[in-house]
């Protein structure tokens, strides 16, 4: 019998939503309404440590579309899980995040942990992988979000996890930004920074998570999935295209070096790229290139189910 579940992921540059029928007996998941807005929610918050007004103004114009889509859709109210993320647990003002969102959709937010995040990702993003020949397990899941990059290993469960403070918002705000515009393109000084910020991120990583072990590196999250966009030269986005891609260590560090080297105008012209994306790709971009140098990968496979996935297998009990 299947569950009807909404799964709302709120994290430093998105808020997602999905809506979904989930057989819990043989974890089947069929999408009715998958969306995502960016919002910026973590905008500042590595300087202010505080979440700003006109940011949560942004999450909270999406917390009210999403209640629309989650009234018609007919969900109750008990199969409503919101997960919150990296700018919401290390913000001063968390309090207001989590009363406005209670306001508009009538549920808490869960300001989960770095090991929760990875488990749901890990369920998310390997439940289809299993059995495939070619994919072998142990799968390094790693999800470059934001503000954090959540790094889990494992088979069918997970074996070892971590969280680091390196995303796509976070390396963008702290190296690349004067007097608040981002550095067009950046210079050599700047991309050596950022680089030994994620080298020194994917070093505490390590402590925690065997690296070199994985057999199958997989991808998730707005960077990687724009870069699996790129590598196939897609003229819009296409979530169908993206997911399950491949996409080989040369073609990554190929389109890293050239999103590094573009400006924002190049960046923007680029067919498959979301506007909320232009100015943060390029430090994404390159937070996959150094993990899969680590890890010697030579390929990284690319999903469009992710956390999001896991919080909806989660929300049907």
């Amino acid at each position: 019998m299947t569950v009807r579940v909404a799964a709302i992921d709120c994290g430093t540059n998105s808020i997602r939503l999905l809506v979904a029928d989930v057989d819990p007996a043989t974890g089947g998941l069929t999408d009715l309404d998958r969306r995502m807005r960016i919002v910026r929610l973590g905008q500042g918050v590595d300087r202010t440590g505080r979440l700003a007004p006109e940011a949560l103004e942004r999450t909270f114009e999406a917390c009210r579309e999403y209640a629309e889509v989650i009234g018609a859709h007919g969900v109750a109210p008990e199969h409503i899980r919101f997960v919150a993320t990296s700018a919401s647990r290390d913000a001063e003002n968390r309090d207001d995040f989590v009363n406005g969102v209670v306001a508009l959709l009538g549920v808490r937010p869960e300001v989960i942990s770095g090991a929760q995040e990875a488990e749901y990702s890990f369920t998310g993003a390997t439940r289809e992988l299993t059995g495939a020949p070619d994919l072998a397990p142990p799968y390094l899941v790693v999800d470059i979000g934001g503000g954090s990059t959540e790094f889990v290993l494992g088979d069918r469960e997970v074996t070892a996890a971590r969280s680091v403070d390196i995303g796509c918002v976070r390396m963008t705000e702290r190296h690349l930004l004067v007097d608040g515009a981002v550095v067009d393109p950046p210079t050599p000084e700047r991309v050596a920074a950022i680089t030994a910020d994620i080298d020194a991120a994917l070093d505490q990583a390590a402590a925690d998570v065997p690296l070199d072990r994985a057999r199958t590196l997989v991808g998730l999250a707005g960077s990687v999935t724009t870069i699996s966009a790129i590598a196939q030269d897609l003229p819009a986005y296409d979530p169908a295209a993206i997911h399950h891609s491949r996409v080989p260590v040369e073609r990554v560090r190929e389109i890293t070096g050239r999103l590094l080297a573009a400006t924002h105008a190049e960046r923007a012209a680029i067919p498959s790229m979301h506007e909320g994306r232009v100015d943060v790709i390029a430090s994404g971009a390159l937070v996959l290139l150094r993990i899969m140098e680590r890890t010697g990968a030579k390929e990284v496979v690319v999903s469009e189910h992710d956390i999001l996935d896991g919080i909806a297998f989660a929300a049907a009990g």
